[in-house]
């Protein structure tokens, strides 16, 4: 049986990496998904090429998740095409600039707050507004980053943005449980996507960052498919507030040898 049959899941930033890989996973359970992307129009088309040849219910839209009138434009426009949305997943999001602190201008740190925190924020919000009241078995998912918890020197700009993340969720699950809503948080660990591109591109660089994984490996961004699948369906109802790490224990391995 399909565990998404028939419903409405938007997906931000889903032309690539772990976004994509859970608009397949949906697909394949039985969901109408609708793909955003930012810049690259080109994979979204893709994507959207392929669900399309497997007989799926799909569109596309260009969202700035950082932009609250693009997340109002776009949400209004799912509105008129699907009538209603099911399944949040907010997946869309940069990675931190690697600058110190004393360093960072605003701009750097204003963009990376603002497409990871605010980003979920805006899409949240208009979400929940879409569902005129109507919220009970609603499900949202935050794609959020092991580094909500771990924090690395340089990326203050990207760990505050995810603890943020983190916290905004929590506050959320805590708001809409009384009303049969669940809100949770998917962490991922080093997971081979374009925010990991030189990982990609390089098998020695690859090589070295998995030596600090227990497991001694990357991880798959279809690997994270299935974890979404469960948290969107009905199997997860009695699931919210809470933060699924998948990063091959990562972030539990800090501090050994030391």
């Amino acid at each position: 049986m399909e565990k998404l049959k028939d419903k409405v899941a938007l997906v931000t930033g889903s032309d690539s990496g772990i976004g994509r890989a859970i608009v397949e996973a949906f697909a394949a359970e039985g969901a109408h998904v609708i793909i955003t992307y930012h810049s690259d129009k080109e994979s979204a088309e893709e994507v959207e090429r392929n669900l399309k040849q497997q007989q799926v219910r799909v569109s596309t839209y260009q969202l700035d998740v950082s932009d609250e009138t693009s997340v109002q434009t776009v949400f209004g426009q799912v509105a008129k095409e699907f009538g209603k949305i099911d399944i949040l997943v907010s997946n869309a999001g940069v990675n931190g600039s690697n600058i110190p602190v004393m360093e960072m201008d605003t701009d750097t740190f204003d963009k990376c707050i603002k497409t990871n925190l605010y980003g979920a924020f805006y899409c949240c919000r208009e979400f929940l507004k879409l569902r005129n009241g109507e919220l009970k078995g609603a499900k949202i998912i935050i794609v959020s980053s092991i580094h909500e918890d771990v924090c690395t020197a340089g990326n203050a700009d990207y760990n505050a943005s995810k603890g943020g993340v983190k916290n905004f969720s929590r506050s959320l699950a805590l708001e809409l449980a009384p009303e049969g809503v669940c809100v949770n948080n998917i962490a991922p660990g080093m997971i081979l996507t374009p925010m990991n591109q030189e990982a990609m591109d390089s098998q020695k660089i690859r090589e070295e960052k998995e030596q600090h994984i227990p497991s001694k490996r990357a991880g798959k961004p279809e690997e994270i498919g299935p974890l979404a699948v469960y948290l969107a369906s009905s199997d997860s109802d009695y699931v919210t507030g809470t933060t699924f790490t998948i990063d091959g224990a990562l972030s539990i391995n800090l501090g050994q040898g030391a």
